[in-house]
């Protein structure tokens, strides 16, 4: 394979910026020097002068919907869209159709993966109320698979997991991590019900107070006692209010840590004050809540009680959310017959971010709200080390080469034309960002280059060190 030699670039890793050379051969990172001289055939070099080397994102939590919901996505598209956005790994969850809720299914997608992701690749054994025998297959292969995922207190159909013995159950015998969705049903359904009393049409604006703090705090809080009660190895997506950062600490290294918690770019970036602008583009689960709540996430990740970045990566097509496309390029409501009557109600929720990640955080470093070496402790070093990700998330001698090359020079605008979701729009269309990622590397492959894709080579199986 091609190897390369990238030159006079500003490494980011591990606390530290240091100007060097790399040099990778045979898809991982063979030298990390001051100074590297290659005179081999077969090295190409790559000028890095102004720019900045970090290792490739690992994204924890996405929805890349195949098997069975292809019209919103498929795990082609959408790994296509992470790795033009420096995501060079991700782990993808279980509500697709039909949920991966055995061995086989679960191998089904694997072996979608290993024919069309060019990003590296990971999948979570879904849960049901009556699957635990299937789920707790995965302890015999607790080195191949990322996770277990258990939509606690909502979901869809038979995601929902609230039957007291089966999380009991999985809850003790499992030797991987339970990543859980945490959102009280019966909350959220009273909020729901005391809302059409009162309204005649919901909107957007009411989704963060029918799927409020309350609802998010009381799930969290009973998958952490749950988890203390059989010393389970919990990781909770998506947390959403300050009212739940009480239930996490900074006091344990995060290798040590038993319980760890997870915190995604739009609830770091958008307020409840954003679905007057949005409407249902920014309908999420959990909900994006009132500003309060932002700050407090934003001090929780800077502080460590919020362990890892990741998108919750989760598209639908502008029907789905009861949109359409006009002329100008914006998004308008789709004509129902009923004046609209029912839109919020119908709208699917979830947004596509999977691309825009790192540029997001990136816009944030240069408003002096994080460093580049926070970026890359949360969006890299910290879901390795929480995952116990196998020689990734880490620019090392010995190293798979999964590298994004940024430059904080360049601007980049979200348009239309180069949003590569397969739904084909963003909430953060006509946003310019102050950085572009100009090449990506998956295990030593330049798949992506100043926006030329080389699709020749595909993305590996994650391995864990468990």
């Amino acid at each position: 394979m091609q190897n390369y030699l990238i030159k006079n670039i500003s490494i980011v890793n591990e606390g530290f910026i240091r100007q060097g050379d790399v040099l990778l051969k045979n898809g991982r990172i063979e030298k990390i020097l001051p100074q590297i001289f290659s005179s081999e055939a077969d090295t190409k070099e790559v000028n890095g002068e102004g720019k900045f080397l970090l290792p490739g994102v690992i994204d924890d939590q996405v929805h890349f919907r195949e098997p069975g919901l292809t019209d919103k996505a498929t795990i082609y598209t959408e790994s296509k869209a992470g790795v033009a956005g420096g995501v060079t790994s991700f782990m993808e969850m279980p509500n697709t159709i039909p949920p991966a809720f055995t061995q086989e299914l679960l191998e089904d997608k694997y072996g979608i993966a290993s024919q069309t992701s060019l990003a590296n690749y990971s999948f979570y054994m879904g849960t049901s109320n009556d699957n635990a025998e299937e789920v707790l297959k995965t302890n015999k292969k607790k080195n191949d698979i990322c996770g277990i995922k258990i939509f606690m207190g909502s979901s869809t159909g038979n995601l929902l997991v609230d039957n007291p013995s089966t999380l009991n159950r999985i809850f003790s015998e499992s030797e991987l991590l339970i990543a859980t969705h945490c959102e009280d049903e019966r909350i959220i359904k009273q909020n729901l019900e005391k809302f059409k009393a009162e309204k005649k049409e919901l909107t957007a604006a009411d989704h963060p107070l029918i799927r409020n703090e309350e609802a998010c705090y009381e799930s969290s809080l009973r998958a952490i006692q749950i988890a203390q009660k059989h010393n389970t190895r919990l990781h909770i997506l998506h947390i959403s209010t300050e009212k739940e950062l009480q239930l996490f600490g900074n006091m344990t290294p995060l290798k040590e840590k038993r319980i760890t918690a997870e915190v995604c770019v739009h609830h770091l970036h958008f307020t409840s004050n954003d679905y007057s602008r949005l409407g249902n583009l920014i309908k999420c689960n959990p909900a994006i809540k009132s500003p309060n709540n932002k700050e407090a996430l934003w001090k929780a990740l800077l502080d460590n009680r919020l362990d890892v970045i990741a998108t919750d990566h989760a598209p639908h097509t502008l029907e789905q959310k009861g949109l359409i496309r006009n002329s100008n390029g914006l998004s308008s409501p789709t004509p129902t017959g009923e004046a609209g009557a029912g839109l919020y109600e119908k709208a699917h929720a979830g947004l596509p971010l999977v691309q825009h990640s790192l540029m997001l955080m990136l816009y944030y470093y240069k408003q002096d709200k994080i460093t580049l070496e926070k970026i890359v402790e949360k969006m890299c070093h910290a879901v390795a080390d929480c995952f116990q990700v196998s020689e990734r998330g880490y620019i090392r001698e010995g190293y798979f080469a999964d590298l994004a090359i940024l430059d904080l020079n360049r601007a980049f605008t979200v348009l239309k034309e180069n949003i590569l979701y397969k739904c084909g729009w963003s909430p953060l269309e006509n946003i310019e960002f102050p950085a572009s990622i100009t090449h990506t590397f998956v295990n030593g492959n330049l798949v992506f280059e100043n926006g030329i894709f080389n699709e020749s080579q595909k993305g590996e199986r994650l391995k864990f060190e468990r």
